[in-house]
C-alpha cells in the first residue's frame, strides 16, 4: 500500500506539503471523480472483505469503487499517511419511504480536524446526496456546494446533515425516474450521527448483513456512481442517469437512458473506468 500509488489512482499530481485544508479539499474532489460509489461485487457473486489492504487492492489496484465501508475507510487510510488528525464516525442514514432515520448504524464517515478546526468528510454515501467538499462542523449554517446547499443540525450530541433539494429537467420524461421518494418540502434528509469515534471493526457485522439481507437497497438494485466535473453519472440496474448540476436556476438537468445488458458492460468500462472480473447481472 503507497500513497503514490493512490494519487494515481486518483489522478492527483500536485505537489503535497501540508495538511491542510486546500489539499484535503483538492484529494477529496479527486477521490470522489475518479472512485465510483458502488455494489456490483455483491451482484457479481464478489465477497466484500472489510479489510484495508483487500480494500486498497480492489479499489487502487484493480480500478474498482466500492461502498462507504469501503471508500471511506480507503480515504480514512490516506488521510492518516498524510498526517492528518482523522477519525471514523457512524451514521444512521434516513429512509424516505419509511419518513425515517435506520434504527441500526448502517453507514461510515470522517470527521477531520484542522488547526483546531473539524470538517466531515464523507466521499462514500454516492447519487445526488453525495457533498463535494468537507463541510464544516458547524450547526444552522447552509453550506452551498455545486450540488446544492447542505447544512448540518446539532440537537443534543447528535448531529443531521440535510440538502436543500433542486427541481428536476427532464427532456424526456419516463417513469422510471431517478429512484428517490420525494418528502414534504425541499429539504433532503440525509442521516444523522454523533461524534463517538468508532473503529473500521465495527462495522464487520454490518458489510455481512448488507451482503445478505434482502430487504437493503443494496441487495435489490446494482448500483454504480459517480461525480462528473458538473453533475453526476448513476447506473441503476440498467437504468442509466446523467446529471448536470445547475443546468438552469435551481434546476438539474436529467437524462435517463435505459440500456441492455451489452450496453451496461460497456457504459461501466467508458463511463465509470469499470472492468468487471466476473459476470454482472443487473
Amino acid at each position: 500500500m503507497n500513497i503514490q500509488e493512490y494519487f494515481g489512482r486518483i489522478s492527483y499530481n500536485k505537489p503535497y506539503k501540508d495538511a491542510d485544508l486546500q489539499t484535503l479539499r483538492a484529494i477529496f474532489q479527486h477521490h470522489i471523480q475518479t472512485i465510483p460509489f458502488e455494489n456490483l461485487s455483491m451482484h457479481c457473486g464478489e465477497p466484500v472483505e472489510l479489510d484495508l489492504q483487500a480494500t486498497y487492492n480492489k479499489i487502487v489496484r484493480k480500478k474498482r469503487g466500492g461502498w462507504c465501508l469501503e471508500i471511506n475507510h480507503l480515504l480514512f487510510w490516506a488521510l492518516q499517511e498524510l498526517g492528518y488528525e482523522v477519525c471514523i464516525l457512524g451514521a444512521n442514514s434516513y429512509e424516505p419511504a419509511e419518513k425515517g432515520y435506520t434504527a441500526e448504524i448502517n453507514h461510515i464517515l470522517l470527521k477531520v480536524v484542522i488547526q483546531g478546526d473539524s470538517y466531515i468528510v464523507d466521499a462514500g454515501f454516492g447519487g445526488a446526496y453525495q457533498m463535494w467538499q468537507p463541510l464544516m462542523l458547524i450547526s444552522g449554517k447552509d453550506q452551498p456546494q455545486v450540488p446544492g446547499i447542505f447544512h448540518l443540525m446539532e440537537d443534543d450530541g447528535t448531529w443531521y446533515l440535510e440538502k436543500v433539494k433542486r427541481k428536476h429537467y427532464i427532456p424526456e420524461p419516463r417513469n422510471n425516474d431517478i429512484p428517490d421518494t420525494p418528502d414534504l418540502g425541499n429539504i433532503r434528509k440525509i442521516y444523522r450521527f454523533t461524534l463517538e469515534p468508532r473503529h473500521i471493526d465495527d462495522f464487520q457485522e454490518l458489510n455481512e448483513y448488507l451482503q445478505v439481507s434482502p430487504d437493503n437497497i443494496l441487495r435489490k438494485k446494482s448500483i454504480c456512481t459517480l461525480q462528473t466535473s458538473n453533475g453526476l453519472l448513476a447506473l441503476v440496474g440498467w437504468s442509466l442517469t446523467e446529471m448536470k448540476y445547475n443546468y438552469k436556476e435551481d434546476m438539474d438537468l436529467v437524462n435517463i437512458t435505459t440500456l441492455t445488458d451489452e450496453e451496461v458492460e460497456k457504459t461501466l468500462k467508458d463511463k465509470f473506468n469499470i472492468v468487471l472480473e466476473n459476470k454482472l447481472v443487473p
